[in-house]
């Protein structure tokens, strides 16, 4: 009888993105966004550990551990024990350390009704992410109610893609000229006193989609282009103290662009807008930084301008006279690049979208976030994610003051938008009495906010 051979595992090369950060990510920076979802229930470990070994096969993506090659990284698909299933015990978006998590690159944590998904970012990026996680909601609640969901079947939802594409190559040559699509200018950096310990703060504010539709369309704005402006201004109130300045406040917006190429990738594929707001006067109004602001964004949503952003962030990948320098030359030109650009932006804001839940399992799910991690240069970041008629915008930061958010949340309910607002370690006050009621004050050290 002829001897049976191992299965060779599946490798696969980074995305363009993903090539970044495994080269700049560290203990202080670490490249890991979190989204998590609140059931109506508490959380049962050992069905959620279930859940996460019955899904796991179906995602190659997230079954790769990273490689080093002599001239690239890559991504190798790991036959390891999947990482086990444990209580919340640090903040959002903590370092993966991969030896400890059997070089897998993301986690799966639990805190009473909340189960929290961590990626490293060059996995994948929240399209992904969202994918992940409403498959694992969908199998846990299989196994939590197994007599109300017994018509449902263990497998993976129709029409979910797990294309391993790397859509940006595909689309290279499809894009426009490879002028350089991001400015060169230093921006405002957020500075003052930090958390202890490297520890990042959250804030929550909860609004019902249809009152910030209509708050932003008294502007004539989008959502997006309103929670973004507003931002920008309460950042130019608090920090910059209504003055001047020489550099601009500059907010970086990703653009999921599956849609504009028709692409299902599960790879990364976004492309990184920029709102920028340089105040050259004294006491700009509220109306024109969200004007300015908007017309930032406008101009670089184009086709035209997203697809030159992406030939020029694919264009030295692409150079087939750098692809045989070995990698540790690379690194170093990569960090060089990174902290360049890094220095361009004072912080980010990402919208991952409307999630939708199949039936019958919305009924169990309460509400859906999305939080990023800090990076060089960027001391707080905001996360946006709507379900079922209500955004939830989590602010995480390192810094121990809290106006910007403060005034932030103060600029939306001014537009007579109902906000609620829950935090791990504060409660600020913009919000009328009656709607505080999801903001209650809980300290625990090394937690998100407890509900």
């Amino acid at each position: 009888m002829a001897p049976k051979h191992k299965r060779q595992p599946s490798w696969t090369k980074l995305d363009n993105t993903a090539i970044l950060f495994p080269v700049i990510s560290s203990e202080s920076m670490s490249s890991v966004y979190r989204i998590c979802v609140t059931l109506k229930e508490d959380v049962d470990r050992d069905l959620l550990q279930q859940a996460v070994e019955k899904i796991a096969p179906w995602f190659l993506t997230f079954r790769m551990r990273l490689k080093m090659g002599f001239f690239w990284y890559y991504f190798e698909e790991n036959d390891r024990r999947l990482p086990e299933v444990f209580e919340e015990n640090d903040y959002p978006g903590a370092y993966i350390n991969k030896s400890r998590n059997n070089h897998y690159m993301f986690r799966v944590t639990y805190y009473k009704k909340r189960i929290n998904l961590e990626v490293f970012h060059a996995l994948t990026d929240g399209y992904g992410g969202l994918l992940f996680i409403k498959e694992l909601i969908y199998q846990y609640l299989r196994l939590a109610h197994r007599e109300e969901l017994a018509d449902e079947k263990d497998r993976v939802s129709p029409g979910v893609s797990m294309d391993q594409e790397d859509s940006y190559m595909k689309n290279y040559k499809k894009a426009g000229s490879h002028d350089a699509a991001y400015g060169s200018k230093k921006a405002v950096v957020l500075k003052g006193e930090t958390l202890p310990g490297g520890e990042v703060s959250v804030m929550h504010g909860y609004f019902k989609v249809d009152e910030l539709k209509a708050a932003a369309k008294k502007f004539g704005l989008t959502i997006n282009q309103y929670l973004v402006g507003n931002y920008v201004y309460a950042i130019y109130r608090e920090y910059l103290k209504g003055g001047t300045s020489d550099l601009p406040i500059s907010c970086y917006v990703p653009v999921d662009i599956r849609k504009l190429f028709d692409s299902n990738t599960m790879k990364n594929f976004f492309v990184v807008t920029s709102a920028k707001f340089k105040p050259e006067k004294e006491s700009y109004s509220r109306e024109e930084v969200l004007e300015i602001v908007a017309g930032e964004l406008k101009r670089q949503m184009t086709r035209e301008n997203l697809e030159g952003i992406l030939s020029y962030n694919v264009s030295n990948e692409a150079n087939k006279f750098l692809r045989p320098v070995p990698i540790f030359i690379k690194n170093l030109a990569i960090r060089h690049v990174y902290r360049a650009s890094a220095d361009t932006a004072t912080s980010t804001m990402t919208n991952i979208g409307n999630v939708e839940l199949r039936e019958p399992y919305g009924k169990y799910v309460e509400h859906f976030y999305c939080m990023i991690s800090m990076s060089r240069g960027q001391n707080m970041k905001g996360g946006i994610v709507s379900y079922n008629g209500t955004l939830t915008l989590s602010f995480t930061s390192r810094l121990q003051d809290t106006s910007i958010q403060k005034r932030f949340f103060r600029c939306i309910t001014g537009d007579g938008v109902h906000a609620a607002v829950e935090t791990n370690d504060f409660v600020p006050d913009p919000v009328p009495p009656e709607e505080k009621k999801a903001g209650k004050r809980k300290k625990k050290k090394g937690k998100e906010e407890k509900e």
